[in-house]
This record gives C-alpha cells, structure tokens and sequence, in this order.
C-alpha cells in the first residue's frame, strides 16, 4: 500500500475516533436544555421501542425547558414514563397536549462529576487516536520492506501521521474545554 494511502486511512480513522469521543461528550448534561440529553431515550410505543425523536416534535423554548409535542397524544404517558424511568434524573410535566421536562440546575458536585466524565470520555478518544497513530506507523514499516519504498518515503508519512495525531488530539482538547466550559458556567 503507498504512504499516501497509509497517512489518509490514518487521518480517516482519526476523525471517526474524535467525532466519536465528541459525541459522548456532548451527551453529558451541562445544566442547559438540549435535545440531545433526551437521544438515548427509548419510548415503548405500541410495544416497540422507539427513539423520543421518532415519536413527537423536541424543542427548548428557554434554557432551563425542553418541550415535547408528541404526533400521536395517546403516547403521552409512554414518553412521560420513560424519560422517568431513564437514568437522567428529570421529572417531566404533562400537561394532556405536550411534556414538559423542566432541567434542574446543577450543583457543584455534580458539575464536577460531569467535568470529570468529559475528562474520561476526551482521553478514551486521544488513546483512541495514539492507537491508530502506533497501528500505521507500524504498517509503514512493513510496507516499506514488502514493498520497497525508500526510507524517506516512510519517515515522511511517519510525519504526516504525527502532524495528523497532534491536530486531532488538539481537536479533542478543544471540545473537552468547550464543554467543561458549558458545564461549570451557570
């Protein structure tokens, strides 16, 4: 395979791992409404169930509400029970047309706590990409015997490799102050 082939598949699998690693962290609750803290939860919809998202329209009129208008109103008491029942610790209002989850604020232990779990989630990606930066590294120096390539050859995408690590992993630093910045501001 030709170093260039080798540094872009590097770069590829970077960016899923910090897309990824931005993803979980984005989950994390900052004491703002977002629809996303509702992502994960499955309403049990005629048996089935179903993504929030799928069931009703998700908004946040302010910053301390999310507001869900379900399509269908019979789904009223699913969608309230499984926002109760997942493991967010929100209490949602329904009021017969539409939910409404107020979003507490948060302490400064739990502020804490979340912080830390960014943390976790930010180094579980920057491991993610030192790992793939170790697995191509190593595939240049056994696509530099196989197939011949000079030295130079390999040293440059050696280079390439660690000039893409160094920019993903400064992407992840980026997301990882954002949000820690989101969760300790109120």
């Amino acid at each position: 395979m030709p170093v260039n082939d080798i540094v872009k598949e590097a770069g590829n699998a970077m960016a899923k791992a910090v897309e990824h690693a931005g993803q979980h962290i984005s989950k994390v609750r900052t004491g703002r409404a977002s629809v996303t803290l509702l992502d994960n939860v499955k309403v049990d919809y005629y048996g089935t169930p179903t993504p929030l998202a799928q069931v009703g329209n998700l908004s946040v009129p302010d910053a301390r509400t999310i507001l869900i208008q379900p399509w269908d109103k019979g789904s009223l008491s699913a969608i309230e029970k499984a926002i109760l029942t997942s493991d967010l610790g929100l209490n949602p209002t329904n009021d017969g047309s539409v939910i409404r989850v107020p979003i507490p604020p948060l302490t400064e232990e739990r502020r804490k706590e979340f912080v830390k779990l960014c943390k976790k989630f930010a180094e579980e990606g920057k491991v993610a990409v030192r790992n793939i930066r170790r697995d191509h590294m190593e595939e240049l120096k056994v696509a530099e015997k196989k197939e011949h390539f000079s030295e130079d050859d390999r040293k440059r995408g050696e280079d390439e490799i660690q000039k893409l690590t160094d920019r993903y992993v400064k992407d992840i630093d980026a997301v990882m102050v954002k949000k820690e910045k989101e969760i300790l501001e109120d």
